[in-house]
């Protein structure tokens, strides 16, 4: 078991005055072990839980135990107990109630009689050397199975087939999906989640994900035009400045103990000097990501703090046009992780923040931020 992990396990066990911790939710089920507990994905727990009371334990059914002890502890190796249960005589929630004494006091992160809920978010964050290492990994298979598809599209091509598509190509990458959004020239310009459809593409197509392996998450945004419109160059160079400028502030941020709600003020001094001030408004900027799509979405009066070394994907829209990537953001640089070097880039400068509190800390960087994909003569 990682020793980063540990410890922050026995800091919240210590500082809460509790015995013990279960997490039963896949995403910090992911964090700890390193496999899996999803079988239905449609439920908001899975089929094991992994508790901490100073020792390992997993808790699973007897439909289970032996698949989950073979193939889903990768990172516990021999340092865990596998406890399990007659599928038919309770449930998961009640094994873990089970496996805490009367005496003892203990928080699981879906809810159990007897034990207080625990929200994991904070101890997930920042990232360990193990999780960004599979970050790195994972990063660069999602933007390869993205930009493979795009560079297949073409005009006639629905939106339903693209998302059907980029299914495929993550699936035969072993990464799940859990957001694919393809937006043609028709829809892409109306809606900021352009939730696929049987329409055409078009022109140009936007084209979203957010892609799940090891509990991690990875998002990217490609844009592709066969007959790009006019205005199009324009909006994606102002949204890939505005994205730039947020991974910067968010370095600034992290160095000064700032909040989530603080380097949002970057985010609407950014629209602004774009000459698109309350464009915001009309979609979320994104945040911390990691063991969740965001760990946390900025909005102005968020409190999480801004945490480094942590991965952070924002999200600017510019009317029909999108940036985004998932970045690694340490003290010392940003990394952008989804990328393949296959793909047209720009490099991008971060907008000057006169005005934003922590704006003498900006980092002064370049990065290569995708640019658009020209399919002229498909």
């Amino acid at each position: 078991m990682d020793n980063v992990k540990r410890e922050r396990l026995e800091a919240d066990l210590e500082s809460r005055d509790l015995d013990s911790v279960w997490f039963a939710r896949p995403n910090s089920f992911a964090w700890l072990t390193g496999g899996s507990n999803v079988i239905d994905r449609e439920a908001d727990a899975g089929v094991a839980a992994v508790g901490y009371d100073g020792d390992v334990c997993v808790v699973t059914d007897t439909i289970e135990a032996a698949r989950t002890e073979a193939e889903e502890l990768p990172d516990l190796e021999d340092d865990v107990r596998l406890e399990q249960f007659d599928w038919h005589a309770m449930s998961l929630a009640d094994a873990i109630a089970a496996q805490v004494g009367a005496d003892e006091r203990g928080a699981a992160d879906i809810d159990v009689d007897g034990l207080e809920r625990l929200n994991p978010t904070t101890i997930r964050q920042p990232l360990t050397d193990r999780d960004r290492e599979r970050y790195r990994e994972l990063s660069v298979e999602t933007a390869a199975a993205v930009e493979s598809v795009c560079r297949e599209l073409r005009p006639e091509d629905s939106e339903l087939e693209v998302a059907s598509a980029l299914q495929v190509a993550l699936s035969a990458r072993n990464i799940e999906a859990p957001v694919r959004l393809v937006g043609g020239s028709e829809r892409a310009t109306q809606y900021r989640h352009y939730t696929p459809t049987q329409t055409e593409l078009g022109d140009y197509a936007l084209v979203s994900v957010t892609a799940e392996k090891y509990g991690l998450h990875a998002s990217c945004t490609r844009t592709v035009a066969f007959d790009a419109p006019d205005w199009l160059e324009a909006r994606h160079e102002a949204a890939t400045r505005i994205d730039t400028t947020e991974l910067a502030a968010t370095q600034a941020a992290a160095a000064n103990d700032a909040i989530a709600g603080e380097l949002f003020s970057a985010v609407q001094d950014a629209y602004a000097a774009v000459d698109y001030e309350g464009e915001w408004e009309y979609h979320h900027q994104g945040g911390a990501a990691g063991f969740a799509g965001r760990e946390w979405i900025a909005t102005p009066d968020h409190e999480a703090p801004v945490e480094a070394p942590m991965a952070y994907a924002w999200n600017p829209t510019v009317q029909g046009a999108k940036s985004e990537d998932t970045a690694l953001v340490t003290d010392e640089e940003i990394e952008v992780l989804t990328t393949t070097g296959g793909w047209p880039t720009t490099t991008v400068e971060p907008l000057e923040l006169e005005e934003w509190a922590f704006a003498a800390d900006l980092p002064d960087i370049e990065l290569e931020r995708p640019d658009v994909l020209l399919l002229e003569d498909a």
